[in-house]
């Protein structure tokens, strides 16, 4: 962003620079252009090979092999389901706002170290430029009609004849991410603060537009399915405020009272470091969770759960590289195009969950279609992740 200057490091990475030295925040003027700025210094993509070992050296193990680990979660998760039966009944015992108590932790623990490093001091600088208003335009317009057609279109496509299933991908299509998002924004070296600000502006919206599109896409367009009907604002708005609400909050708080009290430098220097892993820690723990209380359930539909994975990786893919296409072609800067393509490809399956189990039960296919959405979820924006660090360093792509 062009006032809000990103001062930490990425997860698990060594800061180019401290803080006394790190450059001045660029002077907001009407004629600035933040989709062209220039980035930190710590964001530029390496241009040769040997600099990109040095990269890879710089990470920590979490972040060096975090495939692996993500895969072994992914595996341990279901074996954990399908051997260990009473596993599984146990994670779903106790839920918080519809979702499972584990998983809510997991999530929380996950947003709550990338939200610190928000630079929430300096937002009310960035709100002054027009271009932070064409973005958000931009990413309203993605989000909340491209995106949400194409999983229409994608579901009667995959899905003519099970309306079930279709409801839930439907949900999960309309559902746009708060929190995933800004682990895979993070990995790919995008705008870490940018992407606060459009989790933010999703938030709204998705409190006020989540049950109108839903009932748009499943009574208006197509045949009626009046079960839809129960989708409450209530049960949206709770979902966002608690996993948005909770950890923005604490992370607010956390990120003031440290830097009155402690200073800049023992903020980024000693807690940001010590908290940046447990983004990752909470993620892998949420995969793990979510994977242990499905596992058998997924095993035993195995042909709705390929059905409804059939239609979710070429959404994420297509989502993903249309809005990355399209950034390019208006000139976006790297961190913008793919913080802006990982918002549009990524979705909030806490939020379908929640809604897909109050709505129609924790058994009805519904609530699995809305479950294995981030099953492939992961996996696939995981592989995009590591495909533009990639496609950035061998095209020089710098922010």
């Amino acid at each position: 962003m062009t006032a809000v200057i990103q001062e930490e490091a990425p997860l698990g990475k060594t800061p180019d620079t401290t803080i006394t030295n790190s450059p001045p925040v660029p002077t907001l003027s009407p004629n600035n252009d933040i989709e062209k700025q220039p980035s930190p210094p710590q964001h530029e993509v390496p241009k040769a090979s040997s600099a990109g070992l040095s990269t890879f050296k710089s990470l920590s193990i979490l972040d060096r092999f975090l495939a692996l680990w993500i895969f072994l979660a992914m595996l341990v998760g279901i074996l954990l389901g399908n051997f260990v039966p009473s596993v599984g009944p146990a994670l779903q015992r106790g839920t918080f706002v519809s979702v499972s108590v584990p998983i809510a932790v997991g999530l929380l623990v996950m947003m709550y170290p990338i939200l610190c490093k928000v630079q929430y001091e300096k937002l009310h600088e960035v709100f002054r430029s027009r271009q932070v208003w064409i973005q958000l335009g931009f990413s309203l317009v993605i989000n909340w009609i491209i995106a949400p057609f194409i999983m229409l279109a994608l579901s009667w496509a995959f899905l003519p004849d099970k309306p079930d299933l279709r409801q839930g991908l439907i949900l999960v299509g309309v559902a746009r991410c708060i929190a995933m998002v800004l682990i895979w924004t993070n990995l790919a070296n995008g705008d870490n603060n940018y992407c606060a600000i459009l989790v933010a502006f999703n938030s709204l919206l998705q409190i006020v537009l989540f049950a109108p599109v839903a009932l748009l896409l499943t009574q208006v367009i197509g045949p009626r399915d009046a079960v839809v009907a129960h989708i409450s604002y209530s049960t949206v708005a709770t979902s966002v405020a608690v996993f948005l609400g909770i950890p923005l909050a604490a992370a607010v708080l956390t990120r003031f009272a440290l830097l009155r009290l402690a200073g800049p430098k023992f903020y980024h220097d000693v807690f940001i470091r010590f908290a940046a892993p447990w983004s990752l820690i909470g993620l892998l723990f949420t995969i793990l969770v979510l994977f242990a209380s499905q596992g058998a359930r997924v095993v035993e539909q195995i042909v709705s759960v390929v059905r409804v994975a059939a239609p979710l990786v070429v959404y994420f893919g297509l989502v993903f590289f249309v809005t990355l296409a399209v950034s390019l072609k208006c000139g976006f800067r790297y961190g913008l195009a793919l913080t802006q393509s990982f918002t549009a490809a990524s979705n909030n399956f806490e939020l379908a969950i929640a809604v897909a189990v109050a709505s129609f039960g924790a058994n009805s296919d519904q609530a699995l279609a809305a479950t294995v959405g981030p099953l492939i979820e992961v996996p696939v924006l995981l592989g995009l992740v590591y495909f533009v660090r990639w496609f950035a360093r061998r095209r020089g792509w710098e922010e």
